[in-house]
């Protein structure tokens, strides 16, 4: 295959988009500290800055003091060049974001879904109101991610199937794109939780980990070599249907909350087990909490071992040395639940991987779909410069 030569207009888009990506990453920068980090020269750095105010793509965001003469000016990405949209969608709540190209969110809003079948106006519906709650106007999105509980295949980006949202069939991936008129990407909502846990919390720059959501639900977000594994047909992950000792197998796959290790560790489980260990509560996560707050060791430690056999199956297939523990049941455990939960996996897995709680801060799934939203535009944005 031959190469693209390198002409001056390529060479100028190279420039540039490093000239982004460093000061996204760096923060502001002089003229001459963007010329040692790109090693282009203090000329060639004025003329691409040049260009990239010209575009309203950066700007001069302050001063650096110095020595003898003026201070040197600092540039920095400008915020609104940029944005993107992500979206948590659940049966009884949908969450709609706006984050800018430097990542920040700017605005974040519910929606209630209630009595509203159509997924397409239910989405657009939520991404207006965030847009105007943003004070953003919706032609400045560049992209938009939607994290969703079901399997999405990773050939089409359809909806394969959810048993939570049955009205998410296989065309509304192409009407979204088509009534938004922007790129729309549909995402496991684990997989997008562990997304933003590589970029913002326990699992931070770390290429090899996986991400167990314990909920009501049970989801794996497996990260392997800094990329998602979603699996041939993208179900990757569905750890509530893996066998377990004890527990029957299911008899209909279409039947929820039928998968063996859910009937395990999903959520009346648990709280059927913190009743008879006396721990009171409305949801599991509110009972584990409790647990947590009053000393429920007993309690705790069975859960702890229940919860083992899942991972320890996952870190002897994956061998991922860290394991992240999120969701409501993970959240509510904290460092107590995770610090079993390892304990419990090195009586019967060779490799006793790290098990932590999640660091991220927020509605993790909202993150990483901005997260995901925010690599579309920043790929759009840089790829338009000249």
């Amino acid at each position: 295959m031959p190469r693209r030569p390198g002409t001056p207009r390529l060479l100028r888009q190279l420039n540039d988009r490093a000239a982004l990506e460093l000061l996204l990453s760096g923060g502001p920068l002089t003229r001459a500290e963007l010329g040692e980090h790109t090693g282009l020269s203090k000329v060639t750095a004025g003329q691409l800055l040049s260009r990239l105010e010209e575009r309203d793509l950066v700007a001069v965001v302050g001063e650096q003091a110095g020595g003898r003469g003026p201070n040197a000016a600092l540039y920095g990405v400008v915020p609104s060049c940029a944005y993107a949209a992500g979206l948590d969608v659940l049966p009884d709540r949908i969450s709609a974001g706006i984050a800018d190209v430097t990542g920040t969110l700017v605005a974040e809003v519910s929606v209630d879904p209630s009595g509203h079948e159509d997924p397409v106006r239910l989405v657009c519906g939520a991404v207006e109101k965030a847009c105007a709650a943003a004070g953003v106007e919706f032609s400045r999105l560049r992209a938009f991610v939607i994290g969703t509980k079901g399997v999405v295949d990773p050939r089409t980006g359809d909806m394969r199937f959810s048993l939570d949202l049955p009205s998410w069939h296989g065309d509304v991936l192409a009407e979204l794109r088509r009534d938004l008129g922007i790129p729309v990407t549909i995402e496991n909502d684990v997989n997008l939780a562990a997304l933003a846990e590589r970029s913002h919390g326990a699992a931070l720059g770390i290429d090899d980990f996986v991400l167990v959501w314990a909920g009501i639900g049970q989801g794996l977000g497996v990260m392997l070599d800094g990329r998602l594994h979603r699996g041939f047909t993208g179900g990757a992950g569905e750890i509530g249907w893996l066998p377990v000792p004890g527990e029957p197998l299911p008899t209909d796959v279409s039947e929820p909350q039928s998968g063996s290790f859910q009937r395990l560790v999903g959520g009346d489980a648990v709280t059927g087990l913190a009743g008879a260990h006396g721990v009171g509560g409305r949801s599991a996560g509110e009972c584990v909490r409790t647990a947590v707050a009053t000393g429920a060791e007993d309690f705790l430690d069975e859960l702890a071992g229940r919860l083992a056999v899942g991972v320890a199956a996952v870190a002897v297939v994956l061998d991922p040395g860290l394991i992240v523990l999120s969701g409501d049941v993970g959240r509510a455990g904290g460092v107590v639940l995770a610090t079993r939960v390892e304990e419990a996996v090195a009586r019967v897995c060779p490799s006793q991987p790290r098990i932590v709680v999640t660091g991220v801060e927020g509605n993790p799934v909202l993150r990483g779909a901005l997260d995901f939203a925010l690599e579309q535009a920043r790929e759009q944005v840089f790829s338009d410069t000249v």
